[in-house]
């Protein structure tokens, strides 16, 4: 156990020593010409890293920038230090496509073995890790299998000095950078919560977001199985595009991974692009931009064919190519492409002055505001830890604002689409009533055509019949002489009765007759000439001006028989020496009352079978008018119609 201690002193001496001595050379040979000899590495002790360590000042680079040198070659290559490299933070574009080479060198003084994880920074497509022979200078793969979270495994067994060389090949994004770390095996999970916890609120914010949009992704795909409208699809496909590139660059925020690299590097752009294409596509179909807007119509098409074009091109040069700064000129100029649109589109929203537009178009305007806020913090301080500073945060706001105002569009347009579609109900409505109306008109029409016919043809042929039968029986009494023949008497004075029952008839068929002041009219002669020589005064009380009302046949025919049964029943029973007559205007219609000065009536020595009361109330009741009858110095007999 003693000798080892003094072996493993005198290694360490011998080691520094000749550390000291290759200082000297080193400077030497960089004042000769520094692409001849390798720079020499100071090792890192394994005891020393307690926890993780930053071996910047013991690791050396070398960029290879033909990217095909074999590895014996890059051995033997000139490593400069890697603290000399002033871009290690920010690589530029145009070193991309070279392949990097760090080079340290381990040693384990120890007893026990040690394991570690190498980290070299963000954001490698590939890393490799390589043991250098010191003796024969012959390259070993130690890391197996690929790389996926950034951190390389490797192990020191004791009393051990190992140099290691680590292959590096960068994504094409414009936040790679380069470190060296060294962590202890024990240590990673802290070393991650160390390096990321800065980035937590940042990542809090956008799964927020995220969140947000699926609900609204939600709502946009349950709209479409509800209504069927393609508009709402092509609307779900664009907040499915957004709510993956919030939620993944989120997610991926504190996640070194090989697929983080891809997602930077080419398919957060994809995502935006198909996004875009699918809300130009929208828009088209939600505007119905083909028939309203035709030359909106063909420039949001042309957009999107340009842009997807772009986007082929892009993909196509990402996969085969190596060149970075092509990517970058597409990228630039689609998304320059993507502000022209969305200027112009408000532009023209602007003086289209319609509604529905102007809700897409403050979205896109939201969205065009925060992005600028959103590209600020990327320009200028993307790891701040607020929330508030966050790219994501702003971009994500956006998107929601933009969706918030296509979901107030929509309800907008379905609003403007249910009035529309209630009024055209209705329209369909008053068409059918008016055709109705114009049916049941034709039949009214046809009805009065008949009854004037029937009316015309009674007057013609039975008036004439009637006058003819009252003539023979006048003249066949005259040529009797004083010889007395009741069954003449009978006769004439049933001809009569029938000639004015027929006039009756024919006044309520006569459409002419329909109106108020010619009924109260014919009623008045009436009750003249019917109480003419019967020993009992006629008085009319009329209003001084009737108003014009139509009144039916039907009507003017059931208040005649009434008038006619209560007159005929004053004549035979009531012994009155006065009949008044009186039609008054009420608050909502008017009345007609007829009233003796006579005995009244008996209601309760009624004859059994008189039907006069009845018929006379059954006839109101048929047209919708009140009847009724009281004692009150004589009968009282009152008819009432509304007319509101």
């Amino acid at each position: 156990m003693r000798f080892q201690r003094i072996y493993v002193g005198l290694t360490v001496k011998l080691h520094f020593l000749k550390n000291i001595l290759l200082i000297p050379i080193f400077f030497l040979l960089i004042a000769i010409g520094k692409g001849q000899t390798p720079s020499p590495i100071i090792p890192v002790n394994a005891d020393s890293v307690k926890g993780f360590s930053i071996i910047e000042k013991n690791t050396l680079l070398f960029i290879d920038s033909s990217g095909k040198k074999p590895l014996d070659q890059v051995e033997k290559a000139f490593f400069s230090p890697l603290t000399h490299f002033s871009k290690k933070n920010n690589i530029p574009s145009s070193l991309l496509p070279y392949t990097f080479y760090l080079k340290f060198t381990l040693q384990n003084n120890g007893f026990k073995q040690n394991a570690f994880y190498y980290y070299p920074g963000k954001l490698y497509e590939k890393i490799t890790l390589y043991k250098i022979d010191k003796l024969t200078r012959v390259t070993t793969k130690v890391s197996l299998g690929a790389i996926y979270d950034g951190f390389v495994p490797l192990v020191i067994e004791p009393m051990q000095s190992n140099e290691y060389l680590v292959q590096l090949t960068f994504f094409k994004t414009k936040f790679n950078q380069i470190e060296s770390n060294l962590i202890r095996q024990a240590h990673i999970n802290l070393f991650k919560s160390e390096q990321y916890k800065s980035l937590t609120p940042k990542k809090t914010a956008g799964i927020i977001l995220s969140g947000m949009m699926l609900m609204m992704l939600l709502v946009t795909v349950l709209n479409y199985f509800i209504s069927k409208k393609i508009e709402f699809l092509y609307n779900s496909m664009y907040s499915l595009c957004m709510f993956l590139l919030t939620f993944l660059t989120s997610y991926l925020t504190q996640n070194p991974s090989w697929f983080k690299g891809f997602f930077i590097s080419y398919l957060d752009l994809l995502l935006l692009i198909l996004g875009t294409v699918f809300y130009l596509t929208f828009t088209r179909h939600f505007l119905d931009t083909p028939k309203l807007h035709p030359k909106l119509n063909r420039f949001l098409l042309l957009e999107s064919y340009l842009i997807g074009f772009l986007m082929l091109i892009y993909s196509i040069h990402y996969f085969v190519f190596d060149t970075y700064q092509f990517e970058l000129l597409l990228e630039n100029i689609m998304k320059f492409l993507l502000l022209i649109a969305t200027l112009v589109y408000i532009f023209l929203a602007t003086i289209e002055k319609n509604p529905l537009m102007n809700y897409l178009a403050a979205g896109a305007a939201t969205q065009i505001f925060f992005s600028i806020i959103s590209l600020f913090f990327i320009l200028t301080n993307s790891d701040a830890a607020s929330m508030y500073t966050s790219p994501i945060f702003y971009f994500g706001l956006g998107v929601i604002c933009s969706i918030i105002s296509f979901l107030l569009g929509l309800f907008y347009k379905n609003r403007q689409e249910l009035i529309s579609k209630i009024k055209e109900q209705e329209a369909m409505k008053l068409a059918v009533e008016k055709q109705s109306f114009e049916n049941q008109f034709t039949v009214y029409k046809t009805q009065q055509e008949e009854r004037n016919r029937i009316s015309a043809d009674m007057h013609d042929d039975l008036g004439a019949g009637m006058t003819s039968i009252r003539l023979y029986s006048e003249l066949a009494k005259s040529k009797l002489g004083d010889k007395n023949m009741p069954e003449l008497d009978k006769i004439s004075s049933s001809a009569d009765e029938l000639i004015n029952n027929m006039n009756s008839i024919i006044w309520s068929m006569s459409s002419q007759n329909d109106s108020m002041g010619n009924m109260v009219a014919y009623i008045r002669s009436y009750v003249i000439d019917y109480m003419e020589n019967t020993g009992i005064k006629p008085i009319v009380n009329l209003p001084e001006k009737l108003p014009e009302l139509i009144v039916n046949g039907i009507i003017r025919r059931n208040v005649f028989m009434v008038i006619k049964e209560a007159l005929q029943n004053i004549v035979k029973h009531s012994n009155a020496t006065e009949v008044r007559i009186t039609m008054n205007k009420e608050p909502e219609g008017f009345s007609l009352i007829i009233q003796d000065n006579g005995k009244g009536i008996d209601f309760d020595n009624l004859r059994p079978f008189s039907n006069g009361l009845k018929n006379m109330k059954k006839r109101m009741e048929e047209v919708g008018l009140e009847f009724s009858i009281e004692n009150n110095n004589g009968t009282v007999i009152r008819l009432y119609a509304k007319t509101r």
